[in-house]
């Protein structure tokens, strides 16, 4: 099943954590920490993350989301316009202007238990927020790439 915004799936997570009489803790996990990515290709593949963490012991549950705002993709578009100068018809810019229609939905759910020095992770996000992620890697990638034309007018 695939989600355009992840709000009704958020929900139904805070209902089934508290069900199991686990708490919830507003944060969101790096890849700092040691990490094992739980991998499930079933639509309630989180439930049984939840049943994990139950059955590990764990008092609560980690939980975070993206929730993309206006000033995000302002702040997209004016990196992307800036790194295609003059090229105003790049298919990045169309690729941006087209996640407007996202403004204000969840893309991104994280969910995570701590299990003996290791950060158990739960992740879940929509195909727009992919893009999203994708489009922030480019402009970093872009940014990161030095043009010396110096010696090209000698």
């Amino acid at each position: 099943m695939q989600y355009d915004n992840l709000i009704s799936l958020k929900d139904d997570m805070v209902a089934f954590i508290a069900g199991h009489g686990m708490r919830r803790l507003n944060g969101y996990v790096t890849e700092d920490v040691p990490t094992v990515l739980f991998e499930d290709e079933s639509p309630d593949g989180w439930k049984d993350f939840v049943e994990h963490a139950k059955a590990a012991g764990a008092p609560f549950v980690t939980m975070s989301e993206v929730v993309l705002e206006k000033s995000d993709i302002v702040l997209l578009l004016d990196q992307i316009r800036d790194q295609t100068f003059p090229d105003d018809e790049a298919p990045e810019i169309d690729d941006a202007e087209r996640l407007v229609r996202h403004v204000g939905k969840i893309g991104y759910l994280q969910l995570g238990f701590a299990h003996q020095g290791v950060m158990f992770l739960f992740e879940v996000a929509t195909d727009w927020y992919d893009t999203f992620q994708n489009l922030l890697e480019t402009v970093s990638e872009l940014g990161g790439i030095v043009v010396d034309d110096h010696d090209i007018d000698e």
